[in-house]
Order: C-alpha cells, then structure tokens, then sequence
C-alpha cells in the first residue's frame, strides 16, 4: 500500500447537551470515555483506525472541553504511535459541517482518502475492506450500511441501493413509512472532493431553512430550531442530494452493530466487544489461571488493579474497571463494574452498571432485566451509591451519593 497517499480519519464525539438518556453515568464522565469492554468508548473506533495502511493522523471532533480528553489523547497517541488530536468546536456545526469547518487542517497531510465515523455506536468497523470497495466504486463517498429488522429501521435513516453496482439511489433520515430494511451505520469514507461538494450544497441548505427531522446520530445534540440552522449533516443535507448521481456508494455489513444511546445499550455493546475479544484478540479476556483460580465463566474483562476474591464467581459479559474489590461468594454476570467499587461478600449483581466508588454490601443484590432497551431495564447505580447490607435493587436507577437502606424496585432514586 506504500505510496498510495495517506489517509486520515475523523470520529465524531459530540458533545455536553440536554439529552438526558444517558444519564446518571454521563454526570460523572464524557460519554466517549466511559468504558465499554474496559477501555473507552470511542477507544474501539480509534483501534480499528490504526489497522488503516498509511493512516496518518486520527482527529476527534466535538464541543466538549478539550480539558476532558487531553490525558487520554496523550497517552493513546504515545500507545498507537499515531497522533491523535482533539479539534474543539465552539458550537455544534454537524457531523458536515465540522468536517467542513476544519477541513484546511485535515487537509494538512494531503490525504487520498478521510474516514468518518460517529463515536456513538459499536460494530467490528471493517474499515479495509470498505476502503478496497470504495476504491473500485470510483465515488467520493461509501457508507456503511446494515440490513436490520422492518420494526427497527424507522429509528435511524433508510436507504436504496442499487443491488449490482451498490450505488447509494434513495435516502431518508428516519421516515414515517417504511422505506427499506438497510439503514445508515454513521461510518464513511470519502475523498478529498467532498469538501467541493460541501461548499455546492451549502446555499441550497441554507434556503431549505429549519430542518423536517433530526439524524439519529445528531438527535441528542440540537436541541433547538435555532441551532439546527447553522448545522449540516452528511446523511440529509449531503447524502439527499448526490442520490442517483454515482458519487454515493454503500458498503454492507453482516457483522454486529448497535447505536449506544442509554447505559442499557452500552452494557449491551460491552458484551459484543468482549465477544469480539474472545475471537480476535484473546489476550485481552481474563482467565482463571491468570487471577488466583477465580472461577471465571465466559468472556470476562478484569483491570489488572482490581482484587477478585477466589470464591467469587465471575461472568459471562463483565467489565471489571480500576481497584475494583469483588469479595468472597460474589456472583457477577452481565454487569459493568467501574472504578474502585467495592462488592462485598456473597452480595449478587447481574444486568447492572455499578458506578465509581460505589460500594454493595453483604448479600445484597442489584439486578436489572436483559431487556438493554427498556426504560426500567437494567438497574444502574450512580457514584458513590452505597447499598447496605440485604438490601435488593432490582430494575431501578440511583443518582450520585445516594445510600439505600431498604429494597426498591423499578424505581429512579433522585
């Protein structure tokens, strides 16, 4: 691949907004940095980058504080030997129009080609094989699309393309009638020529006025009329009308793919990450032999800090983060369990996410449904919630410092 140009790529983090669907976990963290599988959300995309041949600069684009990413950044730029930069935008602009707007900078390396991505969802980003695809469809975009069930595609945006040639031929960001089972999977690649593209589309968007519907990977960050005027999308504004013109192709995947809206999708993602450990990068799992012949079931992920009582039985689909404490006769399974959490003796937690410095007591239980959509589904602990002892939580959601005394069940706990 050497001496085919460079390649750049952008992942679109967002940024702080009024949504509230990710909440208590987001109060305490930027979304793209809370873990899935034990490393950051948006850790998974910026791997699946680094396997790009002659990639040259990975950039993170997004409104929050700059402040927030700043150690992370640093350390995975020094891991990867590839720079990864954060660019701060004073407000949001759109997935285009904050390519567009740092589009001189991105343009530094000369790149042939620039990959874009939302940092909001989980798939096996097959990034090479959609570059080779994009090469011989001669456009200046490719999509990554999926093919899912007729009752889950009027949340994200449908697409027609043409069976033989893959041309992108019809478009519509969230439809009130069923327009196809193929959808959008918020990953591209585009060459340097959309940037021309852009600039053509603009006057046409701005006359178009207050957009009829929000993207499903944008819905979250604008909120209000106002706002949405100085926005431009890739899917609406710039895919709707390149349709039928051969400069839009579609790539599929038949792999996993989900879009990380509420912590109930993030557990969700977790477990497809960690399975997707257990077929490509092994050494990532934790095993019994390697953590004092913990009794350890499935696809199981331990920080090297954390401490796991002998006796505790473990997985299958657990995240165990930093200085966690896991006492004797615990049962974990289908949980994430964050930063220096302490779970005492014979205590149970499954279908959960237990926040930072949280502590259950002895033979307590927290439990949540496997229902990852639903609104009660899995119960969610804020940080520094303490449980007390025999207490049981089932399906409910703590805020932050709260201390439960008595069972709850389907409950939000304010």
């Amino acid at each position: 691949m050497a001496g085919e140009g460079k390649v750049i790529a952008v992942i679109m983090v967002g940024g702080p907004t009024k949504g509230t669907r990710f909440r208590p976990l987001s109060l305490n963290i930027a979304k793209p940095l809370f873990p899935l599988a034990g490393f950051p959300m948006v850790h998974h995309p910026i791997l699946a980058c680094k396997k790009i041949p002659n990639l040259a600069h990975i950039y993170l684009i997004g409104f929050y504080d700059e402040r927030l990413f700043s150690l992370y950044l640093s350390n995975v730029s020094s891991e990867l030997k590839i720079p990864v930069r954060y660019l701060c935008e004073d407000k949001p602009h759109g997935s285009a129009g904050a390519l567009f707007k740092f589009r001189d900078l991105l343009m530094e390396d000369n790149p042939k080609e620039i990959f874009v991505m939302h940092c909001d969802i989980c798939c096996s980003f097959p990034l090479v094989d959609m570059q080779m695809a994009h090469r011989n469809y001669g456009g200046i975009g490719t999509m990554l699309v999926k093919k899912v069930s007729t009752e889950a595609t009027g949340k994200f945006g449908e697409l027609v393309a043409d069976p033989l040639t893959k041309e992108l031929l019809h478009f519509a960001e969230k439809p009130e009638t069923h327009v196809s089972d193929y959808i959008n999977c918020g990953v591209y690649i585009f060459t340097p020529d959309i940037f021309v593209t852009m600039q053509t589309l603009t006057p046409t968007r701005k006359e178009r006025g207050i957009f009829r519907r929000l993207s499903s990977f944008e819905s979250l960050e604008f909120s209000s009329p106002s706002v949405q005027k100085d926005v431009i999308r890739l899917d609406e504004d710039l895919f709707t009308p390149l349709v039928g013109k051969k400069k839009i192709y579609t790539f599929e995947t038949c792999d996993f793919w989900e879009q990380i809206k509420t912590p109930g999708m993030s557990l969700r993602c977790s477990s497809l990450y960690l399975k997707q450990y257990h077929m490509k990068t092994p050494e990532l799992l934790s095993s019994a032999d390697a953590i004092m012949t913990v009794n350890i079931i499935g696809d199981v992920y331990i920080h090297p800090s954390s401490k796991i009582h002998p006796t505790a039985k473990i997985g299958p689909n657990v995240s165990i983060s930093a200085n966690a404490r896991i006492g004797p006769g615990v049962r974990l399974r289908d949980c994430i369990i964050l930063d220096d959490v302490e779970v005492q003796d014979n205590a149970i937690v499954m279908h959960a996410i237990i926040g930072w410095k949280a502590s259950i007591g002895k033979w307590a239980r927290v439990q949540g449904e496997r229902n990852y959509g639903a609104k009660n589904g899995i119960s969610i602990l804020g940080e520094a919630v303490t449980v007390e002892d025999e207490v049981i939580v089932l399906s409910s959601t703590v805020l932050p410092h709260k201390a439960l005394n008595q069972s709850v069940q389907g409950e939000i706990i304010l």
